[in-house]
Order: C-alpha cells, then structure tokens, then sequence
C-alpha cells in the first residue's frame, strides 16, 4: 500500500512539475508573440496614456514620481495583464498555433500587419460606428412602419 501511495504521489509530482513547465513554455511563447504583434507596446502606451492623464488631474505631483509610476506599470502591470490573459489564450490557442502566429510576426508582412493594426483598428471601430447608426436607424424605421 505504501509503494502504491509513493507511486501515486510521485505521477502526481510528476505531472504537476510538467504542467507547470508546460505554463511556463506557453507563457515565455505568448509574450514573444505579444511583442511580434505589436500588442506589449500597445500596452504601453496605454499605461502612458492613464499615467498622463494622472499627472493632469494631479500637477503637484513631482515629475520623477510620475516618472518611478510609469516605468513601474510598464513593467509589472504588462506581465500581470500577460498572467491575465494567458488562461484565455490558452484554453482557444495550442503553443503550437502562439509559435505560428509569432512566425509570421517576425516575416514582412507580419512585421507590416503589426504596424497597421492599430491604425486598421482605429478605422474599423469608426467604420463599425458608422454602420451600427445606419443599422439602428433602419430598425427603428422599421418599427415605426409596423406602427409600434
């Protein structure tokens, strides 16, 4: 019974060690991706933007603070954004489909999609704006057809 429970516990052990080596694998893989994507200074200009916003709503406030805030954020906040967003990426994308898509980061075009993705974001949420107006105006419309 004993050499059972050793056993036990030692495939327990054993398990969990490759999981979380598994963890780790997956998650030095998706920060290179978010790097090759464009997204860890997405990120970061993020944190700039609300630490500017701070210092605005905050002017007696030093600016070497501001400063010590931003490089701290930067830093810890993106690697707990990361910790955040691993669990999702992992349940929809294997660490096979993360080195894929960090492949194609790294070539031309993906270098070059990296680049335009926030202006293509900005355009299409303006786009999708301009859409839901014209969807919701025909809904109402139609609504108002139907005499309700």
């Amino acid at each position: 019974m004993k050499k059972i429970i050793l056993l036990f516990t030692f495939i327990l052990f054993t398990a969990t060690l490759s999981f979380s080596q598994d963890k780790a694998t997956y998650r030095e893989s998706f920060k290179k991706m978010m790097i090759a994507n464009g997204s860890e200074q997405t990120f970061k200009t993020v944190i700039d933007q609300m630490v500017s916003n701070y210092k605005a709503e905050r002017p007696e406030v030093k600016q070497e603070i501001w400063d010590g805030l931003g490089e701290t954020f930067r830093k810890v906040g993106i690697e707990e954004l990361l910790d955040l967003l691993l669990p999702v990426y992992q349940k929809h994308l294997s660490l096979e489909d993360i080195n894929n898509m960090t492949a194609f980061y790294q070539t031309p075009t993906g270098k070059r999609f990296a680049q335009k993705t926030p202006a293509i974001t900005q355009e299409s949420m303006q786009a999708g704006q301009v859409w839901g107006q014209k969807i919701g105006e025909e809904f109402a419309k139609k609504i108002e057809e139907k005499g309700n």
